[in-house]
């Protein structure tokens, strides 16, 4: 049995250790805040993923292997970088119109690359009859669809401004919606006219409601398309037909 002396040297031991301790956070939080830090930055990056454009993710790979010595792709499959390569070659042998602007647009984004055509040179008012201008283009666009190295499967969108058709259009277009359907279905004929297998062909009819100026990441509501078309410029961007090699 401890003596007195003992006894008192044991409470002053304990006493000293105790207040040896530093206040605070218990150990295992570090560890806590660690994973959920990780969990953070692991749902950010899914968000960037999310978002990305394949494209410039491929461009910036390819970049990335020309500076390791990364040899020649030819006999592999196309990527999109490639498909953007070609269509913007395309564009850069057109002419201008009178205003210096290139009826056609190649631009990037998360749905793949999109090739903008405008419908001043695709179709007359009122109608899904192709002029020679968008046959011009869809024959120069052909050899990159048809490459043999090229998967991409590819949609043609048809697009409007907010204008209502003239009632003498109504027998066979009531709404924007039927002439915007059955553009981009004409673009689609006249593809597999000149060789397109049709099986990696698809046509959607937006009418008015995807302008081209809207935002990538935004979705409008029906009040927010007029705000797309109060001048003529406005209109004639949104009246189009896109054709996009869409990324898998």
């Amino acid at each position: 049995m401890a003596s007195p002396a003992e006894k008192k040297s044991y409470k002053k031991g304990f006493k000293a250790g105790a207040d040896s301790v530093e206040e605070g956070l218990p150990g295992w939080f570090g560890t806590f805040a660690d994973m959920m830090t990780l969990l953070f930055a692991f749902f950010v990056l899914l968000a960037a993923i999310s978002t990305i454009d394949p494209v410039k993710l491929q461009e910036m790979a390819d970049s990335m292997g020309k500076k390791v010595g990364k040899t020649s792709k030819e006999g592999k499959a196309m990527n999109l970088a490639d498909i953007k390569k070609a269509a913007d070659k395309m564009v850069k042998d057109m002419p201008a119109d009178k205003t210096g602007k290139k009826p056609v647009e190649v631009r990037t984004g998360p749905k793949g690359v999109t090739i903008g055509i405008s419908s001043d040179i695709s179709f007359a008012s009122g109608t899904a009859d192709l002029q020679q201008g968008i046959i011009d283009v869809l024959k120069k666009l052909v050899p990159t669809i048809k490459d043999p190295n090229n998967y991409f499967p590819v949609a043609v969108e048809g697009h409007s401004d907010n204008d209502p058709l003239p009632e003498k259009f109504h027998d066979k277009y009531p709404s924007n919606w039927e002439l915007s359907a059955a553009r981009a279905s004409a673009v689609v004929r006249e593809l597999t006219t000149l060789g397109v297998d049709p099986t990696r062909l698809q046509a959607v009819g937006y009418a008015h409601y995807q302008p081209r100026e809207k935002p990538t990441d935004w979705i409008p509501t029906e009040k927010d398309i007029p705000k797309f078309n109060e001048t003529k410029e406005e209109k004639a961007l949104n009246r189009r037909v896109e054709i996009t090699f869409l990324a898998r």
